[in-house]
């Protein structure tokens, strides 16, 4: 395709009615006019396949061509995902039961599928020494569905089978317990590490972690009102401040006053053994994003994703710098 073809083809998929809601919020935070910020948005469309939610999140509107160059915008993480992630295999990932079943030694929780097949006995004997479950839908991702039950919910099983059913296919879990000093952070989630593997062509191994912290809901889910901070690969501490979707960064947790940097991870780097042996489960999917969740016995899995969001790794607040984690890639593949 030709430079000329491939920038009108960017121009055709451009939503221009976000673009001038985030040039004017945009506006406000920086006095730059929207004029500019929208020119500058569609630069960047065309020069670095970056998406107006990239532009926001990356602050790219403060950084130069080479700073630029170092984020993954949604174009070049698309790109890397058709590149080390055969779709044949996603179903492994994308489907809840069958990733359960296949790295059930990490996942290490009881569960129950739900759909037309499920029965009242079943679902009795799964909850009869349980006071909280929560459904997932089977398929899904940003925390889309997901509902969290406690046993008064369940009093009239009937009537609860209702309810899931209405929900749609998915699944029931055990609740899991996150360490106490997880909970110190957030104690309204289960605060979980994104860490993400590659098998690229250079080394295998972890390109980045991430912990993501809840605000009060029950997901910590950056798309939940949620935030991230950056993890130290060497020390499982935290290295950034919190910084959520909307731009705000946090010293502290706000619900809990918990300082964010220089937070200790327990059990990381048992977490990153897991990530390391579960990385060559289903070799086909070279580029995973593992969201694991610490117990007082140890990292266990709550999903690996096989189409990893490239938003919390682009953050503006974890790279002062301005620079990027294109880097980091670029240690584990040719991009």
């Amino acid at each position: 395709m030709g430079r000329l073809s491939y920038v009108l083809k960017r121009i055709r998929k451009m939503d221009f009615g976000r673009m001038r809601e985030t040039a004017k919020m945009l506006h406000k935070k920086t006095g730059k006019s929207t004029l500019w910020l929208l020119a500058d948005m569609a630069r960047c469309a065309a020069k670095y396949n970056a998406g107006y939610i990239d532009y926001k999140i990356a602050e790219m509107y403060r950084l130069n061509d080479a700073q630029r160059r170092s984020v993954i915008t949604r174009g070049i993480s698309n790109e890397i995902v058709r590149r080390m992630n055969d779709k044949a295999y996603w179903h492994f990932f994308d489907d809840k039961t069958q990733f359960n079943a296949l790295f059930e030694k990490w996942v290490n929780r009881s569960w129950i599928k739900i759909d037309e097949s499920l029965t009242k006995e079943a679902l009795s004997a799964f909850l009869q020494d349980k006071d909280q479950a929560i459904f997932k839908p089977l398929e899904g991702s940003s925390g889309q569905g997901i509902v969290k039950y406690e046993k008064k919910d369940w009093q009239d099983l009937l009537l609860f089978m209702e309810q899931l059913s209405e929900a749609g296919a998915g699944i029931l879990e055990e609740v899991v317990i996150q360490h106490p000093e997880m909970a110190k952070m957030c104690p309204t989630s289960v605060n979980t590490i994104r860490i993400a593997t590659l098998l690229g062509e250079k080394q295998q191994g972890i390109v980045y972690a991430f912990l993501r912290i809840g605000n009060g809901k029950v997901m910590d889910n950056v798309d939940c009102g949620g935030m991230a901070a950056r993890v130290d690969l060497e020390s499982g501490k935290l290295l950034t401040v919190g910084a959520d979707k909307q731009g705000n960064t946090f010293d502290t947790h706000p619900m809990t006053g918990t300082p964010i940097i220089g937070f200790q991870v327990p059990y990381f780097e048992e977490a990153k053994q897991m990530c390391l042996e579960a990385m060559k489960v289903v070799p086909q999917v070279r580029f995973v994003a593992w969201d694991v969740a610490i117990t007082e016995n140890g990292p266990v899995f709550i999903e690996g994703n096989s189409f990893p969001s490239h938003a919390v790794p682009q953050f503006a607040a974890h790279y002062p710098d301005g620079i990027g984690i294109m880097p980091e890639f670029r240690k584990f593949m040719n991009i």
